[in-house]
């Protein structure tokens, strides 16, 4: 990798992002909306229609689950089925009202057998009410940048108001990644927990290889609907079709031209030093700067990737504590913007007229 790492101030470089692959020059599929994420730097590899708003029916659970998990619950605990939780229309697990089960249980049953009632009781039980529990869910989306999305219901059934894109549900799928305890989950082909025994709707856990799951969709608007994650040789592809009668074959086909010719290349390691920038008022007057995460990317051998730093400030302040964010490094392959990570301070700068602390002299940045 060509590091160039030139200094420029926020907001003084702009450059496009690369563009995906359009559909005609990558697989032939049935989908109509499809996208094709590398899962480390989110890059999209191939897109068709993937901005369009269209209906996702029961991959919507995936925020359901996202957002349940981050809202503090403890998987052990014990929720009582309310009647209004119960009865749901479509796919369930059959609660019944005042049923006792955990937390965990519901999630499996939310995710595996894409309950609908599951879906009402998490909600409910996790948000105080489910109209709270959407607004969270919204919230989120906002948060992952998913900028043409909205829900208006926990388990996806056909809503006013309820849609994302292909694009956006790669973004959500991206951030389930990440969650330990979701993509547990969505990767089990079968559970019993309790007298409940669940077995996984997705296919591709048994068909593809290196498929980690996600989640499945179909509502007779919709059409099916699909999210899929496969790990290989190093490599995280993210797959999201929308109004898909082939499915399983396009994600399949999808996959394998992700996977093909491209490898996966480590751009930058988390705490690698890429310069150092002037401290005002500090024990010493250079403060090293270092990137603050890791970024793997999967590239083909002929993509080069150039490197720029673009700072909040051109100096710093003393004191500065290591880890404080001071900009982004920014990659390109050929010219164009590929991904993004933070820049931060690779040290602690005391300030020069602070006085001694705990007994111990502050000299060069260190405890002596």
């Amino acid at each position: 990798m060509k590091r160039l790492f030139s200094i420029v101030l926020a907001g003084a470089l702009i450059a496009p992002s690369l563009p995906a692959v359009r559909a005609e020059e990558g697989p032939q599929i049935s989908a109509a909306s499809a996208v094709l994420m590398d899962g480390d730097s989110g890059r999209v590899l191939y897109e068709k229609d993937g901005r369009t708003r269209r209906l996702i029916a029961s991959t919507t659970k995936l925020m359901t689950a996202l957002v349940a998990l981050e809202s503090g619950r403890d998987l052990d605990e014990v929720v009582t089925a309310l009647p209004e939780w119960t009865g749901a229309e479509g796919s369930s697990i059959y609660l019944r009202p005042g049923e006792e089960i955990t937390l965990e249980a519901l999630l499996y049953g939310l995710l595996l057998r894409s309950g609908n009632d599951a879906a009402l009781a998490v909600a409910g039980f996790c948000g105080g009410t489910v109209e709270d529990f959407v607004a969270r869910m919204n919230e989120k989306a906002e948060d992952l940048g998913m900028a043409d999305s909205h829900f208006a219901n926990p388990n996806g059934l056909d809503a006013e108001g309820h849609y994302s894109t292909a694009y956006d549900m790669a973004l959500l799928a991206r951030a389930c990644l990440e969650n330990e305890t979701l993509s547990q989950i969505v990767s089990t082909r079968s559970i019993t927990l309790g007298t409940r025994s669940f077995t996984n709707h997705n296919k591709l856990l048994w068909r593809y290889e290196g498929c980690v799951g996600m989640k499945t969709g179909y509502t007779e608007r919709a059409g099916r609907t699909l999210v899929s994650a496969a790990q290989r040789d190093g490599m995280t592809m993210i797959c999201v079709t929308l109004d898909a009668p082939s499915d399983w074959a396009d994600h399949t086909a999808l996959l394998d031209w992700g996977f093909s010719g491209r490898q996966a290349r480590t751009l930058v390691q988390a705490g690698e030093r890429v310069g150092q920038l002037p401290v005002s008022g500090g024990l010493i007057p250079l403060c090293s700067v270092a990137a603050g995460e890791s970024l793997i990317a999967a590239l083909t051998p002929e993509e080069q990737v150039d490197t720029a730093c673009e700072l909040t400030a051109s100096a710093l302040k003393a004191p500065v504590a290591a880890g404080t964010p001071v900009g982004e490094i920014i990659y390109y392959v050929n010219s164009k913007e590929l991904a993004r990570t933070p820049l931060v301070a690779g040290t602690d700068i005391p300030d020069a007229a602070a006085p001694e602390r705990g007994g111990w002299p502050w000299k060069n940045g260190f405890k002596s």
